[in-house]
């Protein structure tokens, strides 16, 4: 099983700037985004008329799609779905996949995509509709001998806008969903840091390596306590740098992730059902490596690290224990409360890494706790932030991107909950409630307020049935968002200031 994927999109170039006849003929399926409020400029499309008037005969609305037979020659299948005036991302993105499922029953080897909307709209839909495309048949890890036929078109021609954006963030996302799928007798620490070096060298990152023996010189105590139980030495920190060739020379983004490749939950054991799915608790970390990815893809202008924390937490006669009392990197000292709550653990000695590189803000993504996927299901992830002028630029930026993030509170009398008898801090609450609070209050204490953070809690790293446009359990979810995030004038504008 190959740990990392061969990049196989399909060839997309851009072809005229609307539909014609020849175009049309050149297709074996059309899949087309339409404004509602622009019904009558159907007309102007060959055989619009035809998609008009089935539109109308069904009475279809907004939110909904069907399929239109062009008497081509041959005859194309046309899946058209009707977008609100204005509609949201997530919806447009939920859309966009109805279609391409649709129009993947006829098998088409050639398919074309169009959009009838407004002027400042066309990016998105096309956006949409390419990034469905490219969720619904891309490969994922198999060790199966027997493998299926799928669907998977050689070419498709777009109309409007040259997808060069969306190519590089799907790629991140691929790569993000490859990884988080992988199981964990391939996707170990060790094996994970010679994917890394792969991309390293593919994209021209500059790899350093914090390996056990260097992080127990520099007293990263929280990170080594989690991997003592592992009969493996091969757990590390890894920091990547991006650099381009005409980067500003402002300090870098600092990008941080959870990289647990099983969570056993240690001395306190997860149930089968809970451990099932624990090889991609690696998730957080998948995420800054595929926004890394497409950010370099995509020719961001500005310096990016990322620090991906990757680890085992597994039972054996040297792992950490209830009540143990822990030293991180800053020298806090942690009282250890449940076993389970690792993923704190390794993202204090990694956060405490990162900001002690100087960076213009930390973004850190997690699996990190039930009580977010509790708190608002796995169609969103919750967020914190040190800075109230950020919430919503955060929340703005899941809205324009479709990986929608809602932000909780974070006071600080939440910390008189964590003083510990013992130790600086505890590591966390033994009853669970409100966990997702309690472990953002913990990781605060690592990050100076002179630094902007913010600690996303990947709630929706998994999905039964997909979320938006992505139809497989493994979501990706994170790199979209984060894309958009950098991206935005707001966001670089909070962290200058």
């Amino acid at each position: 099983m190959k740990l990392l994927p061969k990049p196989d999109f399909p060839s997309f170039f851009r072809s005229a700037a609307k539909i014609t006849a020849s175009w049309l003929s050149g297709i074996q399926s059309l899949v087309a985004l339409v404004d509602i409020a622009r019904l009558d400029e159907l007309e102007e499309w060959p055989h619009g008329r035809l998609i008009r008037q089935t539109i109308e005969a069904r009475r279809l609305k907004a939110g909904g799609y069907t399929t239109v037979i062009l008497p081509c020659d041959p005859p194309v299948p046309a899946i058209v779905g009707l977008m609100p005036h204005g509609g949201s991302a997530y919806h447009t993105l939920t859309l966009a996949a109805q279609l391409v499922k649709a129009s993947g029953t006829y098998w088409p080897t050639d398919i074309g995509i169009a959009t009838l909307v407004a002027d400042d709209q066309i990016d998105k839909a096309t956006d949409a509709v390419v990034s469905a495309l490219l969720a619904a048949i891309e490969s994922h890890p198999t060790a199966k001998q027997s493998k299926a036929p799928v669907w998977r078109p050689s070419a498709v021609r777009v109309t409007g806008m040259k997808p060069t954006r969306t190519l590089a963030v799907e790629s991140g996302a691929h790569l993000t969903r490859w990884l988080t799928q992988l199981p964990p007798n391939v996707l170990a620490p060790g094996s994970y840091r010679k994917a890394i070096s792969v991309l390293a060298r593919r994209y021209g990152w500059t790899v350093e390596t914090y390996d056990e023996p260097r992080l127990r010189r520099l007293g990263a105590g929280a990170f080594l306590a989690v991997t003592a139980g592992s009969a493996n030495r091969d757990a590390a920190i890894v920091h990547l740098r991006y650099r381009p060739k005409k980067a500003s020379k402002r300090a870098p983004i600092a990008l941080v992730g959870k990289g647990l490749c099983f969570d056993t939950g240690g001395h306190n054991l997860k149930s089968a059902s809970s451990m099932l799915a624990m090889h991609g608790d690696m998730a957080g970390s998948a995420v800054a490596l595929g926004t890394l990815q497409a950010l370099t893809e995509s020719g961001y202008p500005h310096p990016v690290d990322a620090w991906l924390a990757l680890a085992e937490n597994r039972i054996g006669p040297n792992a950490y224990t209830q009540q143990d009392v822990i030293t991180a990197l800053d020298g806090t000292t942690i009282q250890i409360t449940h076993t389970d709550a690792e993923g704190r653990m390794v993202l204090a000695d990694t956060l405490a890494l990162a900001v002690s590189s100087k960076p213009a803000a930390i973004v850190d993504f997690a699996t990190l706790t039930g009580a977010c996927v509790s708190a608002l299901t796995e169609r969103m992830s919750g967020f914190f932030t040190n800075r109230r002028e950020l919430r919503d630029v955060v929340e703005s930026a899941g809205e324009a991107s479709g990986e929608r993030m809602h932000g909780f509170p974070m006071p600080d009398d939440f910390d008189d909950d964590l003083d510990s008898p013992t130790a600086d801090i505890a590591q966390c609450l033994i009853s669970g409630k409100g966990d997702h609070i309690y472990a953002a209050r913990f990781l605060n204490r690592f990050v100076p307020n002179s630094i902007a953070w913010v600690h996303c809690d990947l709630s929706s790293a998994e999905r039964v049935g997909g979320l938006a446009h992505v139809p497989h359990t493994v979501t990706g979810f994170g790199v979209r968002f984060a894309h958009h995030l950098l991206e935005s004038a707001e966001f670089q504008r909070s962290i200058a200031s």
